[in-house]
């Protein structure tokens, strides 16, 4: 492939994967939207709030706050500009203020975030407040109280835009973000399988590479899969979606362990290939039912559809895998078709599977 090929098939698929980005969270820069106008009107027009600012910020912060973590976010964030105001108010009042004051009121707002074992989001809003207060306090003496009740302002208004005026769709946003995974694995199943077939060492590095790279597609869904188990739990909008939704936040957490087994079921398919060790037919043949499993799951689940189709095919891959065994292997092969089961009952349970059912299955698949 060309230079000038490779270049426009990478930017090809950095547009895919932003425009894959914009689909699942739009929605997050609707929200922040709503919300920062929202605790404006509140805070200047309602309260009568002359310094309105802090509000809207407080409100896109709680929004823009990691997907699934929303809630504690806000909290934290309150408490952490009530943490700094504090600390500052404090000081102020015994050293005045200053550049040496500035630094030991934020070492000890921030001191104070890590004693009440904060994250990094109220340790960082402990210490942007106190800064605030130290170096705004003399031409704004009155800054702390309003300054509090934007916080809260803004807080409220941001729970209350994500949670009850527009709570994101659980079911839409898990699909979306699980899209694009699921298609990945599947197609870099087949592309091993093939690889593997014919013996192609570069091609099957080439693929775990790429498996590799989707780390930040593995991040993100499980990222929004938290996210929804969050929204169905705190959003009286969406309470009925509970029990779908925890069944797609066991299925995420199986499809994922699921991948990163696989991507080591690929690495040894590498080291298969450059050991030139036997290859029987029935062992590819297993890797490729293994990503023609996890195809049919993608379909069955846009189609809101019981995913028996991709049981079936995850056995058939199991049944294969066996028969390659029996046809004769060498070290790497045999550890391949030890981490094709593990893959193939991770799957199983992210079709809805029980443990002990889905073990008896593969266990049952590998000696027929």
């Amino acid at each position: 492939m060309s230079a000038p090929d490779t270049l426009r098939g990478r930017v090809a698929e950095t547009v895919r994967a932003g425009l894959g980005r914009l689909r699942t969270y739009l929605i997050v820069a609707v929200q922040a939207g709503v919300a920062a106008a929202l605790a404006w009107v509140v805070a200047s027009q309602v309260l009568g709030n002359p310094e309105p600012t802090f509000a809207p910020a407080a409100a896109v912060a709680v929004i823009a706050a990691s997907l699934g973590s929303r809630a504690p976010r806000a909290f934290e964030l309150v408490a952490g500009v009530v943490l700094g105001i504090g600390v500052g108010d404090l000081l102020i009042g015994l050293f005045g203020t200053g550049p040496w004051q500035t630094g030991v009121i934020v070492f000890l707002a921030i001191a104070g975030a890590v004693l009440v074992r904060g994250t990094g989001a109220l340790m960082t809003q402990a210490g942007g407040t106190a800064v605030l207060i130290a170096t705004l306090t003399p031409t704004s003496p009155d800054l702390e109280l309003p300054r509090t009740i934007n916080a809260l302002v803004g807080g409220a208004a941001g729970l209350l835009v994500m949670l009850v005026l527009l709570p994101i769709n659980p079911l839409r946003t898990v699909r979306r973000a699980a899209e694009p995974t699921l298609d990945l694995f599947a197609r870099e199943m087949t592309a091993s399988a093939e690889a593997l077939a014919t013996a192609d060492g570069d091609r099957a590095q080439a693929v775990l590479e790429r498996m590799r790279a989707a780390d930040p597609k593995l991040k993100r869904l499980a990222e929004v899969a938290v996210a929804a188990e969050e929204v169905v739990r705190l959003s009286p909008v969406r309470w009925r979606r509970r029990e779908t939704i925890a069944a797609y936040r066991r299925g995420v957490i199986h499809m994922e362990r699921a991948f990163r087994t696989s991507r080591g079921l690929v690495r040894r398919i590498v080291t298969t290939v450059r050991d030139e060790e036997p290859v029987p037919a029935a062992l590819p043949a297993a890797v490729e039912h293994l990503g023609a499993a996890v195809r049919l799951l993608h379909r069955e689940v846009i189609a809101t559809r019981e995913p028996v189709q991709a049981r079936a095919r995850v056995l058939h891959a199991v049944r294969e895998a066996g028969a390659a065994c029996r046809q004769g292997l060498g070290f790497s092969g045999t550890i391949v078709v030890s981490q094709l089961r593990t893959a193939a009952n991770d799957l199983l349970r992210a079709t809805g599977v029980p443990r002990a059912e889905a073990r008896r299955l593969v266990r049952q698949a590998a000696g027929g």
